[in-house]
């Protein structure tokens, strides 16, 4: 083969794969767009309801984590006069989780969330099934939250007045402040939390 022919043959091999890779760039960046569109939430409800259910799950896990027989437990030690139970904590969130969504459908809520409501539930595994309904329930009505809704007053002695969006946050923040008080619950008997216990870092 000349060496013009070999020059010809290797310039047009660079122009053909010039061209595939023109051709395959926008399809890397499409699919690259793609990937980073479906890391983040798509509406108002998925924006809260990820962090919602991540502090459910948290919260879930001190409930079974903690011993039966330790849900009348009281902290002793510290200044702890009049505080609830581990169970009457846990009954507490469940109560609250209706009443915080309740009202965000204009229904009336539970009278008296703060000792736990009406609801007969005593035992353990009752606890916890009042706790988990109380938690699919609240993510069902979360999910009907909207760019056009989400300013809606909502009305009601539980965070109220306030807006539907502003309800939903008021009940994630609850739930954290009381998985904070109960993992102290947890670990005065002797209990790493489950979510510690999966990603404990060391501090020291």
């Amino acid at each position: 083969m000349s060496l013009f022919r070999a020059a010809v043959l290797l310039i047009m091999c660079g122009i053909a794969l010039s061209a595939v890779g023109r051709s395959a760039t926008p399809q890397n960046s499409a699919t690259k767009q793609a990937a980073q569109s479906d890391d983040i939430p798509k509406s108002i409800a998925e924006s809260v309801s990820g962090t919602l259910q991540f502090a459910e799950g948290n919260f879930l896990g001190l409930a079974e984590a903690m011993p039966e027989d330790k849900y009348s437990f009281i902290p002793a030690v510290g200044k702890f006069d009049g505080v609830r139970s581990f169970g009457e904590q846990v009954k507490h969130v469940a109560c609250a989780q209706f009443a915080f969504f309740n009202e965000f459908e204009g229904k009336k809520p539970p009278e008296d969330c703060e000792r736990g409501g009406h609801d007969p539930a005593k035992t353990k595994a009752e606890l916890i099934k009042y706790l988990k309904d109380s938690f699919d329930y609240s993510n069902r009505v979360l999910a009907t939250l909207t760019a056009n809704n989400a300013l809606d007053r909502v009305e009601g002695r539980y965070a109220g007045p306030n807006t539907k969006l502003g309800i939903s946050i008021i009940a994630v923040w609850h739930i954290t402040d009381h998985y904070g008080q109960l993992v102290e619950y947890l670990r005065l008997n002797g209990i790493v939390p489950p979510f510690t216990q999966k990603y404990g870092v060391k501090v020291r």
